[in-house]
């Protein structure tokens, strides 16, 4: 099955509802979208790491530097208040235009 491209501004709230659930470093937040996404979505690392900066900089998430359980670094992101606000706001953003575009296609039927 080929893999779909996101709308614009969507990975940011796929990475915030994923950072909702749980802490996750990077390769975890990619395997959750693509595995709750039934395998739909794949998130590569080229699209995936600057939405994560992008998110740092607003401050909807903060990074510490932690070990894994073999031993290697891993940089962990945390959703702040800020991005708990911001996803509810992109999620309403998103619904009402899923919404839209649902109507639109009721209507050409």
């Amino acid at each position: 099955m080929p893999k779909e491209t996101l709308l614009p501004g969507t990975l940011e709230m796929l990475v915030l509802r994923t950072l909702a659930i749980e802490p996750m470093h990077g390769y975890a937040i990619a395997q959750h979208i693509h595995r709750i996404s039934k395998e739909a979505l794949k998130v590569e690392e080229g699209s995936l790491y600057p939405a994560l900066q992008r998110i740092l900089v607003k401050k909807w998430a903060k990074a510490e530097w932690r070990e894994s359980a073999n031993g290697r670094r891993i940089r962990v992101y945390t959703l702040t208040a800020a991005g708990r606000k911001q996803l509810g706001l992109e999620e309403a953003k998103f619904n009402a235009l899923y919404g839209a575009i649902a109507r639109v296609l009721k209507g050409a039927q």
